[in-house]
């Protein structure tokens, strides 16, 4: 046949409704959606990040440090590459001065203050929610609406921040580069940089940081400028970004979810793809007596395949052009709901690379899995269509298993390509494929195993075990789709209660109180003494605090690197430290000694185990470290496993105290107070002594940190849970559509059964202990891959504990197996209810 012939009789042959390919339809619309939203999302937020990289930056390029200005050197090196911006920012109780108009509330709560010199900002508009910015005097200050609702400040209004008094000036409405400021504990407030001197808060050791904002000429390259001020202070320990890395944290976040999700969405995807088979299988089983008829006039085996390869694909192009669509409407419609969820909110756009990929990736998935099927028409001569329904189907020939292989090596290239991470996303297919191939054997051996037991006595019960291995089941299917199904179900589960427990359960029993922060080291014993006179029996723990940057390790130079090693986040800028005489609390030695009492030799440190493992260092190894403007070389002493569920002092570089103790610095507190009674109101009477009497200190309640890492757990499951939900659809439908695929079998096994007097009941109750023996079987199978997979992505994606709720999960579990029973029931339906005559005419 010619091509024409072909589409002629293709185009005669499909239903105007697609009946019989609906299936096919909404998995693959399910899927390719899914992917395309993913994608499309992920782009527009980080081109959104890319496109704002001067506002969010505050600059063309930035250059950072801790606990210092910059020398009159640096800055000379920065006002010679373009016109510099100078900001200091750091941590401040803001307290309120004066009476409440309205309601009861904290006195004083920790604000992030920020001084801005005239300049500011270099790029983007600070605007207020009434008049307009303009530099300030040394007097006033613009503060956030967070902080202006929670101290019950207006304009006019005065706070207090250290030893200065600010007027407030106006209410800030948006803060330009408030994005690349980064996590915050509190809500912001700006002074002039003459104002944040006046309040006496910046001290050699006090924890503060300096940023230098560049402007440089239109066709200036920030790169190039950053590279000569490496160049130019090589041991400084300075932290350079340019503009199109203006929120690196965020970027990097929003890339790596949108990478895992968009691997759950090629399972998904994948899990449709099974659907799509299914529901090929089940139009193709409706179309026996025409391709027989066709066979008998002369249509070749290749005619055959063509008319229907056609079909399919045109019906998988509409379904795949309707998922692509609601992949780039879908989008918007999640930042106008998300609110100030997410970090930015970009416009409408058509983003085209995503939402190629996912067309690609729709269209491999429908010619892999409709590909079988058509090739099992295609071989079978006419006679034996008319048989299919007794004889069941031979395996795919060698050229279309090899077609099949090389779709499949074709969606593993491209997810390769298109991957950040191209080793997890390797893995993360291998573990897929692996889940697929264990389930398809386990409905093999289902399949075997059935065929081989003894007849029970129980008609009911003989001929559910029957329906397993007869000619036609499609046994093999149902294991795939209840497993997946009942798999995705203990996945959710365990993930959300795990996510929900890291906090509720975990932090509460641990973690102390309070922080505080900027201790004077003088004033240790005073500190200890006011705490005790306002909460009598308070745990106090007191720790020396610097911060510093990792600049070389073993013989690399950090800065010389091209791409840092695999969770590598210690090297990603500043990092607290600090030194000790005795093992930290929290801490366990796993390898080396830790210094003697007294010890006056070359520096050494201690480093956790996991930020060894990924640096592959051992004890003995150098380690350099930049601290305030200077480097410092130290020599790995120890390994130590740190209890990160603490939530108190956990530094992953712990040195001995004769490296860092001349240093300039301050200490950091935690004061707990478990097992009081009215903490609530021990917490305020701490808060309001310590800050009488340590003005230039910082108070953070943990409950607020707990609040901050709840609502980001919240919003990470929430996430992964809309990405599954759709997974768990496309595993229904793939139920849905084995169900479909094996109608015509059950409707002659139905008919049979009606003529020689079975009812309906019988049939449904057969039926019923079929699906009820799968579930039960494929219900420990999917609690073990659930868990198991749940898991991982607890511990090794997130980093977070394993805290499952197990008779959330196991509800799940079952909840989802009756789920699934009753739609494998609800298939039942059209079989009972077909006409033994009608049906024989048929058959």
């Amino acid at each position: 046949m010619t091509w024409a012939q072909i589409w002629r009789i293709a185009r005669r042959d499909l239903s105007g409704r697609f009946r019989g390919l609906r299936l096919l339809i909404v998995c693959l619309f399910l899927g390719v959606a899914t992917l395309a939203t993913i994608g499309s999302l992920t782009a527009s937020i980080t081109g959104e990040l890319s496109q704002r990289g001067q506002v969010i930056l505050g600059g063309d390029f930035e250059a950072s440090m801790s606990q210092r200005m910059a020398s009159e050197a640096e800055l000379a090196a920065f006002e010679a590459e373009g016109t510099v911006s100078e900001t200091v920012r750091m941590q401040a109780m803001a307290q309120r001065i004066g009476q409440r108009t309205r309601g009861t509330g904290p006195d004083a709560i920790l604000s992030e203050l920020k001084g801005v010199d005239a300049d500011y900002p270099l790029y983007g508009t600070l605007t207020l929610q009434q008049g307009t910015y303009a530099p300030l005097d040394p007097q006033s200050a613009v503060i956030g609406a967070g902080l202006a609702d929670r101290l019950d400040l207006k304009p006019g209004d005065k706070v207090r921040f250290g030893e200065a008094e600010f007027a407030i000036q106006a209410i800030i409405a948006d803060e330009p580069d408030r994005l690349g400021e980064g996590f915050t504990l509190g809500p912001v407030a700006l002074v002039s940089d003459l104002g944040i001197q006046r309040t006496g808060l910046i001290q050699p050791g006090s924890m503060y940081e300096s940023k230098y904002r560049v402007k440089v000429g239109p066709l200036a390259d920030p790169v190039a400028a950053i590279d000569r001020i490496k160049a130019q202070f090589p041991q400084g320990g300075l932290e350079m970004r340019d503009r199109e890395r203006g929120a690196p944290g965020t970027a990097r976040f929003i890339e790596r979810m949108g990478q895992f999700l968009s691997l759950v969405g090629l399972a998904a995807l994948v899990i449709a793809g099974i659907g799509v088979g299914n529901g090929v299988a089940s139009y193709l089983a409706t179309k026996r007596q025409g391709i027989a008829t066709l066979k008998i006039l002369g249509a070749g085996s290749a005619d055959i395949l063509r008319i229907y390869l056609v079909q399919i694909l045109a019906v998988s192009a509409l379904a795949i052009f309707g998922g692509l669509i609601a992949g780039a409407l879908i989008p918007p419609a999640i930042i106008a709901a998300a609110g100030d969820v997410l970090p930015v909110k970009p416009g409408f756009a058509i983003h085209p690379l995503p939402l190629a990929v996912s067309a690609v990736y729709g269209l491999l998935i429908a010619f892999i899995f409709a590909l079988p099927p058509l090739a099992r028409a295609r071989h079978i001569p006419a006679a034996g269509l008319f048989r299919s329904l007794v004889e069941g189907y031979r395996w795919p020939d060698r050229a279309t298993m090899i077609a099949v292989g090389a779709g499949i090596a074709a969606i593993v290239v491209l997810a390769l390509v298109t991957a950040r991470e191209a080793v997890f996303s390797a893995w993360f297919m291998a573990a897929a494929t692996g889940v697929l191939l264990l389930l398809a054997g386990i409905g093999w051996g289902i399949r075997w195993t059935a065929s081989r037991l003894p007849r029970p006595k129980a008609p009911l019960l003989r001929l559910a075990l029957a329906n397993l291995h007869r000619p036609g089941a499609q046994t093999g299917q149902l294991v795939v789709a209840l497993g997946l199904g009942l798999t995705l179900f203990v996945i959710l589960a365990g993930i959300q209660t795990s996510l929900t427990n890291e906090i509720t359960r975990t932090v509460p029993k641990e973690a102390p109180n309070l922080f505080v922060l900027d201790v004077p080291v003088t004033g240790q014993a005073q500190f200890r003494q006011t705490v005790e006179a306002a909460a009598p029996g308070a745990a106090v723990n007191t720790v020396p605090s610097l911060r510093g940057t990792i600049t070389g390790y073993k013989d690399i130079r950090v800065a010389e690197l091209e791409d840092l090693p695999d969770n590598a986040w210690v090297l990603r800028g500043e990092r607290g430290l600090t030194y000790s005489e005795t093992l930290p609390e929290g801490s366990e030695l796993i390898e080396g000694e830790w210094w003697p009492r007294g010890y006056d030799g070359p520096p050494l440190v201690s480093v956790d185990r996991e930020m060894a493992q990924t640096l592959d260092l051992k004890v003995g190894d150098p380690l350099t470290v930049s601290l305030l403007g200077r480097e410092f070389t130290a020599t790995i002493a120890s390994l130590r496993q740190i209890n990160w569920d603490t939530m108190g002092f956990n530094y992953v570089m712990v040195f001995s105290p004769n490296t860092l103790r001349e240093a300039p610095h301050n200490l950091a507190a935690t004061v707990s107070l478990k097992g009081m009674p009215q903490v609530d109101a021990k917490e305020r009477a701490v808060s309001k002594a310590v800050l009488a009497a340590f003005a230039s200190s910082s108070v953070i309640e943990v409950r607020d940190v707990i609040g901050q890492v709840s609502t980001i757990l919240t919003q990470i499951a929430t996430a992964i849970a809309a990405a599954g939900s759709i997974a768990i659809l496309s595993g229904i439908a793939v139920l849905i559509g084995a169900i479909a695929a094996s109608r015509q079998a059950r409707i002659y096994d139905s008919v049979i059964l009606k003529t020689l007097g079975a009812t309906r009941g019988q049939i449904l109750s057969a039926q019923a202990l079929e699906y009820g023996l799968l579930a039960a079987l494929l219900a420990l199978v999917a609690l073990a891959l659930g868990v198991t997979a749940a898991w991982y992505v607890i511990t090794q994606i997130f980093s977070f504990n394993w805290l499952p709720d197990w008779p959330v999960v196991l509800m799940t579990l079952g909840g989802g197996a009756l789920l699934t029973l009753g739609l494998g029931l609800a298939g039942s339906l059209p079989v009972l209810a077909a006409r033994p005559a009608r049906a024989l005419r048929q058959l």
